[in-house]
């Protein structure tokens, strides 16, 4: 059950059927499929092979430690990189036309820590429709107490520290998520604000799989690998540390950038705007001409594209991402994006500086006890 918090297009905006009936075009026009082409299916195979080769290298290759631990991080940023290009498509939908390939593909998430059932609420369901909308959108509880991004969060002295040390709490973004999050999320009574009720089977999935990957990355390297569990710990800690930045820098600088919108409604108010245009205000994209950002973030350097279309695989973002931006002018809506992945770190970076100032939150309670 969804609350009943609303898009209300009061101006009829024109813009999505605009931009849609013009990227279907596209496709139709060039005869190609919006799935998974052959380049799409050679990076799978590229990020599949690696990680088995990663991960059995370190099990079985007895190299130097130093070396061991190198291949960790590697390891650790290859799972990030899988799933950013491969299961995060296959669970859009958006990788086969074909549902068992989405399905297989998807599973992946599992293997790799995350739990896939709780993924398709929070971010298929939840994000992508209540995109930065403070009290829906569950993506914007960073740290909460620890990390202030809204004005609705109380600040606190050390929010003004914020932009430094939260790099390093993203660093921690995947022990969280795999140890804790999904549990958290799974058992409370609400995700953003999708009541909970879970079929039976998810409550096997959950831990079964969860099991499957203590097995894998936790207990197989402890009885195989000739180390101490000091080693073990460290090997590990680094994996998931490089793993949780990747993660969490590529998330953070979609939504949480300087240009970004924020929405704070009020019981019972709707969003007086398109769902499409929220999209637009509220979502940014980095190093769009580069085709290493590209290959590494799956498309989520297109973060304005893939919320528009998360059906269309994101090997054709590049392509579609000229007719949105010409249609989002033409239309007189915003089409943030950086040029690069620095210039979006240092948006970001100015962020959360700017959300932990003591000055910037004593303006916003002002301004707060003005409307009321």
């Amino acid at each position: 059950m969804i609350s009943s918090l609303k898009f209300n297009d009061q101006g009829n905006s024109q813009f999505f059927a605009t931009v849609k009936q013009r990227v279907d075009e596209y496709f139709k026009i060039n005869n190609i499929s919006k799935k998974a082409n052959k380049a799409m299916v050679v990076k799978t195979t590229i990020y599949l092979s690696s990680f088995v080769g990663l991960y059995f290298l370190i099990l079985l290759g007895g190299l130097p430690l130093s070396v061991t631990l190198g291949l960790a991080i590697l390891l650790g940023m290859n799972m990030a990189f899988i799933g950013f290009n491969i299961c995060h498509d296959a669970l859009h939908g958006s990788y086969s036309k074909h549902p068992w390939v989405n399905k297989s593909l998807g599973f992946i998430f599992n293997i790799i820590g995350a739990n896939v059932y709780v993924w398709n609420i929070t971010h298929n369901q939840i994000h992508h429709t209540y995109t930065n909308i403070v009290g829906h959108d569950g993506d914007l509880e960073l740290a909460p107490g620890i990390v202030r991004i809204s004005e609705n969060d109380p600040w606190k002295p050390w929010h003004r520290f914020q932009h430094i040390y939260a790099f390093f709490l993203y660093g921690l973004a995947s022990l969280s998520w795999f140890f804790r999050k999904d549990y958290v999320k799974f058992f409370q009574k609400k995700i953003g604000s999708h009541v909970n009720k879970h079929p039976k089977i998810e409550y096997f999935n959950l831990f079964f799989y969860k099991l499957v990957y203590y097995g894998l990355f936790i207990i197989i390297p402890l009885l195989v690998m000739e180390i101490t569990w000091q080693q073990f710990l460290i090997g590990f800690l680094l994996m998931n540390f490089a793993e949780g930045l990747v993660l969490g820098l590529v998330f953070q600088l979609a939504h949480l950038v300087e240009d970004t919108h924020q929405v704070v409604p009020k019981e019972g108010e709707s969003i007086e705007e398109s769902w499409a245009a929220h999209q637009l205000r509220t979502t940014a994209n980095f190093s769009r001409k580069s085709g290493i950002a590209t290959f590494l973030c799956g498309g989520l350097n297109f973060q304005v594209e893939h919320h528009l279309f998360p059906k269309i695989c994101h090997i054709h973002y590049p392509e579609i991402s000229e007719i949105v931006k010409s249609t989002a002018h033409e239309f007189d809506l915003p089409y943030h994006e950086n040029e690069s992945f620095a210039s979006a770190l240092k948006s970001h970076y100015n962020f959360l500086k700017e959300a932990g100032s003591p000055v910037i939150a004593k303006k916003e309670v002002r301004e707060h006890s003005y409307s009321h």
